[in-house]
């Protein structure tokens, strides 16, 4: 225990100080050793995507995490199924592909957007279908006050792209992480990319409103919910980013939320920065 202790005061350390834990640095890029998931990068359908693999490395992430084909993966809050469009046809065969999204009536939305996500486990099957050819029967989704009882401890990983900002905002992280640790096997993997503020930002707007948390916050939290900070990347790091505009993570690309104002500006910087953490299941 002793041991466990010093080793996660360790890597806490290591995140305030905002240096990577570890890194995958391999000749050619492990996404390009790895076929399957090569030419599902390489696909047709993600022709409209690929714009964004310079910012989002869909590739590098996936590599660094360790996702392989035979895995059961969970992506929570697929949105508009960006990473859903690699992440199905990369496991779907092999393993397994699940969407989860939140549980809706604690969030802070109006009736209609609840229904909205109400209907996600009947909608999202057919949406993944759609974008990937296969029968909407190879996948499944549940909202995280819904989860069959027959997933609980079945999933490999459960990857969170840019989303505990709002967990955090709207008071539901606890909640969600835990259905989140529930889905997964002992041992199972927590993948996390955020857009990340810089050390030491304050909390005043590093609290997930803006859409930036600091690394140690996220870190402290995730291992708060009995989790162990396996290793985190810096494959999705923009240094451009400054990380400190008054309307938040919305004014860079894709949103562009100051509308043309300096567009150009915020061109040239891109998406955000980004952390990249690896976390793993405790017993």
């Amino acid at each position: 225990m002793k041991k466990l202790l010093l080793a996660s005061a360790a890597l806490a350390m290591t995140c305030t100080s905002g240096l990577a834990l570890a890194e995958h640095h391999q000749k050619g890029g492990m996404e390009h050793k790895n076929e399957a998931l090569h030419s599902v990068l390489m696909h047709e359908r993600r022709t409209g995507d690929k714009a964004r693999d310079k910012y989002r490395n869909p590739g590098k992430t996936i590599a660094f995490f360790g996702v392989k084909p035979t895995d059961t993966v969970v992506e929570y809050v697929p949105g508009g199924g960006w990473y859903s469009r690699v992440l199905a046809p990369y496991v779907a065969s092999e393993g397994k592909f699940v969407g989860l999204t939140f549980a809706p009536d604690p969030l802070p939305f109006g009736d209609e957007a609840k229904e909205r996500i109400r209907g996600f486990p009947e909608k999202f099957p057919t949406d993944v279908a759609e974008w990937t050819g296969m029968p909407s029967a190879q996948f499944s989704a549940y909202t995280s006050d819904n989860v069959s009882e027959e997933l609980n401890g079945t999933a490999d990983f459960v990857i969170i792209p840019r989303m505990m900002h709002n967990l955090m905002r709207w008071n539901i992280a606890d909640s969600e992480i835990k259905v989140m640790r529930n889905m997964l096997k002992e041992g199972g993997m927590l993948g996390v990319i955020q857009h990340r503020a810089k050390d030491g930002t304050p909390f005043s707007y590093a609290d997930g409103n803006k859409g930036y948390l600091r690394t140690d916050t996220v870190v402290k939290f995730i291992e708060s919910q009995g989790f162990e900070l396996i290793k985190q990347s810096e494959v999705n790091a923009n240094p451009k980013d400054t990380a400190d505009y008054e309307g938040g993570v919305w004014t860079l690309p894709p949103r562009f939320g100051k509308g043309d104002a300096d567009k150009a500006k915020y061109t040239e910087i891109g998406e955000s920065d980004r952390m990249t953490l690896l976390f793993k299941k405790l017993p």
